[in-house]
């Protein structure tokens, strides 16, 4: 919690001086009952006009100097709440980017959304009210009794009974109300995942025809937190009617009081109007802290859940400097690797031992679950291997910052993600390049016919998720996207698994001929795809089975071999 308040550095003097205004606005409030009781006792009760005037006008000062400290005091809380929530939306964005794959997954998706929209803005909203009133409000209620008692202090007695019991109502209402709103958060947090889940897998959902099914747990979601918050609501409805009793009964105590003691001239009419004022500003006071402690109980929850996210520190720390490559060394080395996803029962991937040299074409296939995916994202650092080292040009993985590491690889996932805005800018996501540089980068991916069709051409518009798109079109792009930043690993895990053959086999005759010096990664399902790899990597339930030319595991690997026979490929060689 206490590492938030960094978060104010360059926004302190707002968070000082707003305080400040709105206190001697409450000051200047409370010789307001006082200049009125004067008016009343002695410019009313004498005709005294002119002194009627002048204190009307010392009231209009008041006012106007009261609504310049309250509009300044606005301002610098507005300031300082805004770039507070900023900086902490900043950062805390920053930082989930720099936890790993498992860490995310442990915390959720749609909670990190939730955390850095909702929470992030019940967080920024806790310090506005501070500003504004957190200061105003108990010094407002602890004013008006010192007052009080100032104008007759046997009268006054009526505010230390009457205080107490409305302080009591306020706690005993926001003592139940308060845990509610945690489970209001997590409700959120749960309409939020429906929400993501239904919305991304719509085509999936109406396969299946579970549309209703799917709408019923949305309602049912949706009427649990509509319930819990009514729940809340009832119980924060019964402060005004409850409070407002206690105050209409010490009201009419000071007036019943009040008009005893001035018949016998102890207290002015006036005073008494005045006393009446102060008990109805300690009031509004209350509610006002009893709303504040509401306010301040959500921004606290908020600002736990997001203490959580930034204080967890990366599984996978970056190292200050990177290593320093040796000469010589292979492209891509994987020494003893072995590796076991979180709460795993056994390991994804045993004792993986190969290495291929800059420039060369590796292969990896193998059954579906085998790991061929789990070794790119090794390759890449989504994950850290539980045994064993991965290397790239002879530096560890781990000695590597992620800036420098996906700088020299370009990665097309199995479902390619593209995001909504031009092709363009879909394929200068990972470096910023000249036009003709992304032509050539089409040309390989075999997309640049289609897009040259488009009538805005590399302006086309490109809906969320590409929606607007074929999945052989998304496919294509994402692989241009990888290519156009010119890595030094491209990484291509089932990327051509939405095109069809003669596509699929220009794509790899234009890799081979036209990224020289690139070494290229394809995972695939298709021995066809792979038979020309320079190396061929063979996994079988996350063993390494196989490894060389496809001559080679033909004759040595039998698992490859089957692999081949099953797909036709043994059969039409023979024939050959």
């Amino acid at each position: 919690m206490k590492r938030l308040f960094r978060y104010f550095d360059g926004y302190r003097k707002q968070l000082i001086l707003g305080p400040v205004f709105k206190l001697t606005e409450a000051i200047l409030e409370l010789f307001v009952p006082l200049i009125m009781a004067s008016i009343i006792d002695k410019g009313i009760a004498n005709g005294d006009v002119r002194f009627i005037i002048g204190h009307g006008v010392l009231l209009l000062l008041l006012g106007a100097v009261g609504l310049g400290c309250a509009l300044t005091c606005q301002y610098f809380a507005a300031v300082c709440a805004h770039g507070f929530g900023r900086s902490l939306r900043r950062d805390l964005y920053r930082h989930v980017f720099s936890l790993s794959q498992e860490q995310c997954g442990k915390i959720g998706t749609n909670s990190l959304i939730t955390r850095l929209t909702n929470d992030v803005t019940q967080v920024q909203t806790g310090v506005n009210m501070f500003i504004r009133l957190a200061v105003r409000a108990p010094f407002l209620t602890i004013g008006s009794i010192v007052m009080a008692f100032t104008i007759n202090a046997k009268i006054a007695l009526v505010f230390l009974v009457s205080t107490p019991l409305i302080m009591l109502v306020l706690y005993l209402v926001t003592k139940k109300s308060l845990p509610q709103y945690a489970r209001i958060q997590r409700g959120q947090d749960t309409i939020a995942r429906l929400s993501g889940e239904n919305l991304e897998g719509a085509r999936v959902i109406r396969a299946f025809s579970k549309q209703e099914d799917e709408i019923r747990d949305f309602r049912r979601a949706g009427d649990d937190l509509a319930a819990l918050t009514v729940r809340v609501g009832r119980l924060s409805a019964l402060l005004n009617p409850v409070t407002s009793v206690i105050v209409n009964l010490a009201i009419a105590a000071i007036v019943w009081a009040g008009a005893g003691t001035a018949q016998t001239g102890g207290i002015e009419q006036g005073e008494i109007i005045a006393l009446v004022n102060y008990m109805t500003q300690t009031l509004l006071a209350l509610i006002v802290l009893a709303n504040i402690i509401v306010v301040f109980t959500k921004a606290l929850a908020g600002a736990k859940r997001i203490s959580t996210v930034l204080e967890t520190e990366s599984s996978m720390p970056q190292p200050e400097q990177d290593g320093t490559e040796p000469k010589g060394a292979d492209c891509i080395r994987f020494f003893h690797v072995s590796f076991r996803y979180p709460d795993a029962g056994e390991d994804a991937l045993e004792d993986l031992d190969f290495s291929v040299k800059r420039g060369q074409t590796l292969g990896i296939i193998g059954g579906t679950g085998c790991g061929k995916t789990t070794t790119a994202r090794l390759l890449c650092r989504a994950y850290d291997a539980s045994q064993g080292t991965v290397l790239i040009n002879g530096v560890s993985v781990r000695e590597r910052s992620a800036a420098a590491l996906h700088k020299k690889i370009g990665i097309v996932p199995q479902t390619p993600r593209l995001f909504t805005g031009t092709v363009r800018s879909n394929l200068t996501l990972g470096a910023d390049v000249p036009d003709a540089q992304l032509w050539q980068a089409l040309e390989i991916a075999q997309a640049a016919d289609f897009v040259r069709e488009k009538p805005g051409a590399l302006d086309e518009p490109v809906r969320e998720g590409g929606k607007n798109l074929s999945g052989g079109q998304k496919q294509r792009l994402a692989i241009a996207r990888a290519l156009a930043k010119r890595p030094e690993i491209l990484i291509l895990d089932d990327a051509s698994s939405a095109l069809d053959y003669a596509t699929d086999a220009a794509l790899r005759r234009a890799l081979r001929e036209k990224t020289q010096g690139m070494t290229v990664v394809m995972i695939s399902q298709r021995a066809s795809a792979l038979k020309h790899a320079d190396r061929i990597l063979v996994l079988d339930d996350g063993r390494q089975c196989g490894f060389g030319t496809h001559e080679q595991l033909l004759a040595e690997c039998s698992v490859y071999r089957e692999i081949c026979r099953s797909q036709g490929i043994a059969a039409k060689e023979a024939a050959e």
